[in-house]
């Protein structure tokens, strides 16, 4: 057993009761106010963050309550970058996802891998190094963001108020390391919607949605509405009345909708509203189809593999229908490309486009000295073959040149990421603190 590990081993407690702490912290983003940018629940899981940081004597900022850093040693060289805000809960889970529950090794909880535990991980592996007095040449600088899961607007306000070090990697993906991200196009749009029925699906862009609302709707104006009955047919309705039908699906990550069913595909599929918008969204996203093969796309490289595409947002406003698409690109493709092909089809269906925006392609050298050490380390921890990885997810390095990931996740194992029932083993809690401490020591000892 390493130094370090034998310490870490000695403060799990600890490293759960931080970890409950901070997930007992709803901190999906909300209003702006107060001097607290994405609400006042991600600024206070930073805050219950920086004080521990504080306690456990390493020098911390608070950059106006967009991110905030712990530092140890000298000049930072090396920068682990996590994030503190989550996806909203959604439904199905077992337990309060606001309320961190054990169940066996499991720690089950909103943010239990995304990306508070790792965070707390982190932590503990920085503070090993500093209470065993294990010598450093090169410092070092927990970074803790608060906008991750909504466009890491947090770290671009960080970054026009302090620069990186030159090494960061984040431990918001999967080990061995992550050198290789598709490009990332969310496309927002819109038709008008002219009928008694109210849609709602879909809770954040970046997920498959694991339901979807009918809510009947009786129109006083028209004397009628329409009302669906549990064979999917219709009935015209002539009074008042409450009529929802639900389509259940599972939810996933964007990144990997096949691990999900999309209920807003299920509902284009069922027949059971035949109108114009519907059918032409049905033809552009065929239920089960991931790849965007029916909008045109359907690209794959074989590094990054197939692209994905998910229509994971939909529900009617003010008289108008409005969805949310959420792509994921290979390496050799280019977001121009896939915009002007996504939006052409979209328009040519009757859509409005409300926006698109997205990223290049990532990529980092995994021949690099920093690459190869984070493997080194990987490998001498786990006994395991080191390997680069590429993948449709966007960590939290997406835009940082050279940035990687390195963990939390381990191979072939399913930790509900954004999904019901989020968990983190004790083991992998502890496991992922020892292999950052080591990679530290590797890189800046």
């Amino acid at each position: 057993m390493t130094e370090t590990r034998k310490y870490i081993e000695e403060h799990r407690d600890e490293m759960t009761e931080l970890l409950a702490e901070l997930v007992a912290v709803p901190s999906v983003q909300g209003e702006a106010s107060n001097g607290c940018p994405f609400g006042a629940e991600p600024a206070r899981a930073l805050a219950i963050m920086l004080e521990k940081c504080r306690d456990y004597g390493f020098s911390v900022e608070n950059v106006d309550n967009y991110a905030g850093s712990a530092d140890f040693g000298g000049e930072p060289a090396l920068a682990i970058l996590s994030h503190l805000d989550v996806v909203p809960a959604g439904s199905g889970w077992s337990s309060d996802p606001f309320t961190l529950n054990r169940d066996g090794d499991k720690l089950i909880g909103r943010g239990a891998i995304d990306d508070k535990g790792p965070a707390v991980a982190a932590v503990f592996a920085l503070r090993s190094i500093k209470e065993l007095g294990i010598p450093l040449k090169k410092g070092v600088r927990l970074i803790f963001g608060t906008n991750e899961e909504n466009g890491s607007a947090d770290l671009e306000y960080y970054r026009k108020k302090r620069e990186l070090p030159p090494m960061v990697f984040t431990p918001d993906g999967e080990y061995p390391v992550i050198n290789a991200e598709k490009g990332m196009l969310r496309v927002y749009f819109s038709a008008n919607w002219d009928y008694p029925v109210e849609l709602s699906a879909g809770t954040v862009i970046n997920a498959v949605p694991a339901s979807c609302e009918i809510r009947s709707v009786f129109d006083p104006k028209n004397g009628c509405g329409v009302s669906l009955n549990s064979d999917g047919s219709c009935t015209k309705i002539t009074e008042p009345t409450t009529n929802i039908t639900v389509i259940e699906g599972v939810s996933a990550h964007a990144s990997t909708p096949e691990k999900g069913e999309n209920a807003i595909t299920k509902l284009l599929s069922s027949g059971i509203l035949a109108v114009e918008p519907i059918n032409a969204l049905s033809r552009l996203f065929p239920h089960g189809e991931t790849d965007g093969s029916s909008c045109g796309l359907g690209f794959s490289d074989p590094i990054s593999g197939d692209m994905t595409c998910v229509l994971s947002m939909l529900g009617t406003e003010n008289g108008r229908l409005r969805g949310g698409i959420d792509i994921r690109f290979p390496l050799d493709r280019k977001k121009a490309e896939i915009s002007d092909i996504i939006c052409g089809r979209l328009r040519e269906a009757g859509f409005d486009i409300d926006s698109c925006e997205g990223v290049e392609p990532h990529s980092t050298d995994g021949e690099s000295e920093f690459v190869q050490a984070l493997l080194r380390v990987y490998e001498r921890v786990t006994g395991e073959a080191g390997r680069c990885i590429a993948i449709g997810g966007g960590t939290y390095v997406h835009e940082i040149e050279g940035g990687v990931a390195f963990g939390a996740e381990f191979p072939n194992t399913d930790y509900h990421m954004h999904s019901p029932d989020e968990f983190i083993t004790v083991g992998d809690l502890l496991k992922n603190a020892e292999l950052m401490a080591e990679a530290i020591v590797e890189v800046c000892g």
